[in-house]
């Protein structure tokens, strides 16, 4: 026999994995986050993991991140494959997906999709080439109405909070109050500076006031009142009447300004803090048009981002002649337990879902354990049967390691009783599969 060549088992750094302790935690998560969306009555939907390159590069500064997609052996002739990308986000996949399914929706159009997705980048703390995101998005013909701007926070507040998560908050502002201010300011390129002022909690005041002179050719009366605007923040909507308070008018400011402040009242039931108006909070992505949100950990503001999202006004129109407005945020679930995981604040689950596992007396009583096994399972139980004959001591560590809580002893001979252990207390009984309870 040839020998064979051994790969070393090296992790690749971006994609993370999990023990099945780590991995039961997490979907234990994933069904909490799943549970919370559809309590306000949103829908799953799931599309591929590709996209038309066409589709993922039409949008936002993270589209040159996009990963193509090819097969190793391909054809040089044949560029088919080389049209399509692993999917960044799943906002866009969206927009074609309500655009390809329109006649068979039902709108408003409140979908949520938890799916990995994967983003060309350097991996560092915080930061993912595959990640898995949980979205909730409304769309709508012609207008969103505005109180799902607020809805959506709260939603998230409800789930967050429901996963005991450390201390976080989050920041919401009005893409139109930035773009309304800055035309205020005689600005012409508001969207640049947009960009610029979403660096600011990465490079400070000074670099972005170097960016907005040095690239954006703007006076230092207008840099000063893009960051004058950055450092105002609140928690209610009073802040709206600060921003007023700087002097520079427009209608798109005004329009922003009474958004915010209802979004603003809307939540205002919420824990004190919980959410907080902030000026410094822009999006680089090019499609937000109106609200944006992000979040981040109380103690660790650096970290960035745990939650993001926005209103979206046309994103769909590249796939069909309808207006078709969105507002959606995401969960950054990988983002937020590698965090805990790494820093020893997960709970570990158990190794594997087993409720009981059945022991096997003898080779030629296996059949019996099996029809015991199956009698378990058909009242509800997890049940596993050991995979052969061997010292009950033996299966019983087997149980122990695994996190199995009870060993199930089907009869040793004809005319015995069933008993069952329970590993916890170490206490054995009779117990008919019938009827058991734990």
């Amino acid at each position: 026999m040839s020998e064979q060549r051994i790969v070393r088992p090296t992790p690749i750094s971006g994609f993370p994995e999990w023990t099945p302790q780590i991995r039961s935690t997490e979907q234990r998560w994933l069904d909490h986050i799943r549970a919370g969306f559809e309590r306000y009555g949103f829908a799953s939907v799931e599309t591929p993991s590709v996209e038309s390159l066409e589709a993922l590069t039409s949008k936002g500064e993270t589209s040159q991140e996009v990963y193509t997609l090819h097969r190793l052996q391909a054809d040089p002739a044949d560029d088919t494959d080389a049209r399509l990308g692993l999917h960044f986000d799943l906002t866009v996949p969206l927009a074609r997906y309500v655009a390809q399914h329109f006649n068979d929706l039902v709108f408003p159009f409140k979908r949520y999709q938890m799916q990995r997705v994967w983003r060309g980048e350097r991996p560092q703390e915080g930061r993912f080439r595959e990640f898995t995101q949980c979205d909730i998005d409304v769309i709508n013909i012609d207008q969103v109405p505005l109180h799902f701007d607020a809805e959506l926070p709260r939603i998230v507040h409800e789930v967050l909070t429901g996963l005991g998560i450390p201390a976080w908050t989050i920041s919401l502002n009005n893409r139109k109050v930035l773009q309304g201010f800055y035309e205020g300011l005689g600005i012409g390129d508001p969207v640049a500076v947009i960009r610029a002022v979403d660096k600011l909690h990465k490079i400070g005041e000074d670099g972005v006031a170097a960016i907005l002179t040095e690239r954006a050719g703007l006076a230092a009366e207008q840099v000063k009142g893009c960051l004058e605007l950055a450092r105002i923040k609140g928690a209610d909507s009073s802040v709206a009447d600060e921003i007023a308070g700087l002097g520079v008018g427009s209608a798109l400011l005004d329009e922003g300004l009474a958004e915010l402040r209802y979004v603003l009242d809307e939540l205002a039931d919420l824990p004190a803090g919980s959410v907080v108006a902030d000026m410094s909070i822009a999006r680089g992505l090019d499609y937000y048009t109106g609200t944006v949100y992000e979040a981040a950990f109380d103690d660790d503001p650096g970290f960035g981002s745990i939650c993001a999202g926005g209103r979206y006004e046309d994103l769909a129109g590249q796939f069909i002649r309808r207006r078709l407005p969105g507002v959606g945020i995401s969960i950054g679930l990988t983002r937020i337990f590698a965090k805990l995981v790494a820093e020893g604040r997960v709970a570990e689950g158990r190794m594997c879902p087993t409720d009981v596992l059945v022991a096997v007396p003898s080779a030629e009583r296996r059949g019996e354990a099996l029809d015991t096994a199956a009698r378990l399972r058909e009242r509800g139980f997890n049940t596993e049967v050991y995979h052969q004959a061997a010292k009950i001591g033996k299966q019983v560590q087997y149980a122990s390691r695994k996190g199995i809580p009870f060993v199930w002893f089907p009869p040793f001979e004809d005319g015995g009783p069933h008993e069952v252990k329970d590993l916890a207390s170490g206490e054995q009984a009779e117990a008919d599969p019938a009827v058991w309870t734990r």
